[in-house]
């Protein structure tokens, strides 16, 4: 579905409502459960259960939801959205694009980099701990299931990235139905539990939560590191606003999600209030005992559906990232023709499923995995607040004197949640900072070895423009068809056009020199899509747009030149690419990582033929040898 569809669709009353409901089965999966978890782990680091304990974490839970997901995101950063589009990258290329200076577009891109591969660390937690914590459930009602959770967490795991090649474009109809299910359902256990103690509705109070951290300093780092399980997922209103557009997305948030969150959690403490052996489980001891494995299988379900939109999010990332150069190519494909969210990227699935299963083997209870989850999200929503802070001064005009001491509170809140989480480390926070930061490390080394490799390009160069004073009429020997040579610049004269002419004496009589360049938004409109230049001796320069949510497509773009403005038949049409060998010959260690790193990558990475869409009958590769 595209923007334009978004935005006619939220016009009409029908159209936003199947939105709605769309977005509850993407965007909110993964908040949507934390009340499975987050309650729970947070009055055990508060020291217990106690009146005081369990009204002062509920304030805090609420309040964090209010500020965190309700202030912040849907207020206000939202409206620093890449032309309807959000998500690290989508706000990183538009915060390049405000800012001119070398050592702010590196700040900015180191930010978006960090933010994107921390990214990658929850996509791992996400599964393991959403579904864990779902069949702990059965821990509650039978003693069959000691010793089955993790087999059986694995072999949902293994299902649930079985079906990823398929593609959710028919599975994602029966999400958001399943999503109404699951917050009709936690909002009604809750609420039958406050009518029964209505005592904790004092909870709503912010000066509890605030008082228990000062009076507890000891442990307020502890409580708050749990806390904030309770507003992981939030980040994703932002990230998949594309998919449905800001209105509807808000509008199930307010109306909806954030209503039957705070019933649940309100319902959860009234019960431990009442009983407090049930923290043990005070989610599913919200239940009828006869409705235990029911709720099991929703839970089941409605955890599957939050890990699948993490991985699908990891698989969007991971597009965005190779379309504004920050990875290598990868194979991508389109799993529906209606959806460009749709995509499912092989690679990504594979490592992030073994990643996945041993973490379940290694950490086997969503308590341990609680250790591990936090500290990804909120180092996500810390470089998120800063690149939204400069988007919205230096884009949109707000006033400093107001932005910054509004975008500056949020980042006090992200960074105090990002430092209690720090403090899990050694208990499992390491591993997804391991997982950020070779990602970070891998990401800078391909940027910078392929910025050498431009660089190592140019400075043997031939400038184009001297290369055309040196045709004559009849040397090279101009032969009949098209010749088109893909090119990352449009100034010097490509290597494998030198090697051609150079070796074979001969040049076709219509010579395309085809250069891709990523807008920093996520769509060009198909009268943007091309740019024509015309030189001497039949060359010219054809500047293809994409945004960075679209993938190059080099037989639709023939089709088009085709009508606009050449007549040349397919067949007469020769495609040169270059296929450089590059090696280093650096003296800095440091470097002669960096280089290693970018030529492994480089090696391995998809071919232009396969990534441009190019017709496999009508190539030429031609090699060479770079050095870095």
């Amino acid at each position: 579905m595209s923007i334009q569809d978004i935005h006619r669709a939220e016009k009409s009353s029908a159209g936003s409502h199947k939105l709605m409901i769309g977005a509850l089965g993407v965007v909110y999966g993964d908040i949507g459960t934390s009340p499975l978890y987050a309650f729970k782990q947070s009055v055990q680091a508060s020291g217990g259960v106690s009146e005081l304990n369990v009204l002062s974490i509920l304030s805090l839970i609420i309040w964090s939801l209010i500020f965190v997901v309700t202030v912040k995101y849907v207020l206000v950063i939202m409206k620093a959205n890449n032309k309807g589009e959000g998500g690290t990258f989508a706000i990183t290329a538009l915060a390049l694009d405000c800012v001119k200076t070398p050592i702010g577009r590196n700040f900015i891109l180191g930010l978006g980099l960090i933010g994107a591969a921390l990214f990658y660390g929850d996509s791992v937690i996400t599964p393991a701990i959403s579904v864990l914590s779902a069949i702990e459930g059965l821990n509650e009602g039978t003693s069959f299931a000691q010793g089955y959770v993790v087999p059986i967490t694995m072999i949902l795991i293994a299902g649930l990235f079985a079906v990823e090649r398929q593609g959710t474009a028919f599975v994602g109809k029966f999400f958001g139905p399943i999503m109404v299910l699951w917050f009709g359902v936690i909002a009604i256990t809750g609420a039958i539990a406050i009518v029964h103690n209505p005592d904790v509705l004092k909870s709503i109070d912010p000066r509890l939560g605030i008082s228990f951290l000062f009076n507890h300093l000891d442990i307020s780092s502890a409580v708050l590191g749990s806390v904030v399980l309770a507003v992981t997922g939030g980040e994703a209103l932002f990230a998949d606003m594309g998919h449905f557009g800001m209105k509807p997305i808000n509008r199930t948030w307010l109306w909806f999600v954030f209503p039957s969150l705070v019933l649940n959690y309100l319902g959860q403490g009234a019960l431990v209030l009442s009983d407090p052996e049930t923290i043990s489980n005070p989610f599913y001891r919200l239940a009828p005992s006869d409705a235990l494995l029911p709720m099991v299988i929703l839970s089941a379900a409605a955890t599957i559906i939050a890990s699948q939109a993490v991985i699908s999010g990891a698989f969007s990332i991971t597009n965005q990232a190779v379309q504004l150069g920050f990875i290598p190519r990868v194979r991508v494909r389109h799993t529906s023709s209606e959806e460009m969210g749709q995509i499912y990227v092989s690679k990504v699935n594979i490592v992030l499923f073994l990643v996945v299963e041993a973490i379940v083997l290694a950490f086997r209870t969503s308590d341990s995995l609680g250790a591990a989850y936090g500290i990804a999200v909120t180092g996500t929503m810390a470089t998120v607040t800063v690149l939204a802070c400069v988007v919205m001064i230096r884009r949109y005009r707000w006033n400093p004197i107001l932005a910054l001491p509004l975008f500056g509170s949020f980042l006090v809140i992200d960074l105090i949640f990002f430092g209690t989480n720090l403090e899990k480390f050694w208990d499992g926070g390491w591993f997804p900072i391991v997982i950020a930061t070779t990602l970070f490390v891998v990401m800078m080394g391909w940027i910078h070895g392929r910025n050498r490799l431009l660089s190592a390009r140019w400075r043997d160069a031939v400038p184009l423009s001297k290369f055309l004073e040196t045709i004559k009429p009849d040397r090279p020997i101009r032969v009949p068809g098209t010749a088109i040579f893909m090119v990352p610049g449009t100034d010097v004269v490509p290597l494998s056009l030198l090697h051609n002419v150079k070796h074979n004496h001969i040049l076709h009589e219509r010579v395309l020199l085809m250069h891709v360049v990523v807008a920093p938004q996520p769509f060009v409109s198909d009268e943007d899509r091309i740019e024509i230049t015309h030189l001497p001796n039949n060359f010219h320069v054809v500047k293809l747009h994409y945004g960075f949510f679209e993938e190059p497509k080099i037989t639709r773009v023939l089709a088009q030149l085709r009508i606009q403005e050449f007549r040349f038949r397919l067949a007469d049409v020769t495609f040169f690419i270059g296929s450089e060998s590059v090696t280093s010959n650096s003296q800095n260690w440091i470097e002669r990582i960096g280089d290693s790193i970018f030529i492994m990558l480089h090696r391995n990475m998809m071919r232009a033929v396969d990534y441009f869409q190019i017709p496999p009958g009508h190539t030429i590769e031609i090699g060479g040898h770079i050095q870095l």
